[in-house]
């Protein structure tokens, strides 16, 4: 089975950037998507970004502009470069995995999530 373990998560002030990271194992699809999600206090999951089987990234409209989803074919990783960091973005952060295309908005088709990692961005 697909896992997928992410890391990078920490706590920042506004303003600065973190990177996370998604390692993923298992087997792999020939066409698949990567993407990544969060889910802050009282809310709910929410899309973030996302990488198709082509390379091409999709964002959410609060984080375009700030973020930057991209993959390590070798390392079998995808990360999401957040910049310019707002106390708006804090939130548990998951990577997710799917077949062929990643949804926006919910129903989510997301085959398998990680774990979460938590960023905290303070004002």
């Amino acid at each position: 089975q697909v896992q997928l373990v992410e890391s990078g998560g920490g706590l920042v002030q506004a303003g600065g950037s973190l990177r996370l990271s998604c390692a993923k194992s298992g087997r792999t699809l020939v066409r698949h998507a990567m993407g990544w999600f969060r889910q802050a206090p009282g809310k709910e999951r929410e899309f973030v970004a996302a990488s198709t089987w082509s390379d091409t990234a999709y964002y959410a409209d609060s984080v375009k502009g700030r973020f930057t989803i991209s993959r390590d074919a070798a390392k079998n990783t995808v990360y999401l470069q957040m910049n310019s960091l707002k106390p708006e973005d804090t939130a548990v952060y998951y990577c997710a995995d799917a077949t062929g295309f990643i949804r926006v908005t919910p129903p989510w088709n997301v085959d398998v999530w990680g774990q979460g990692t938590q960023v905290t961005v303070s004002s």
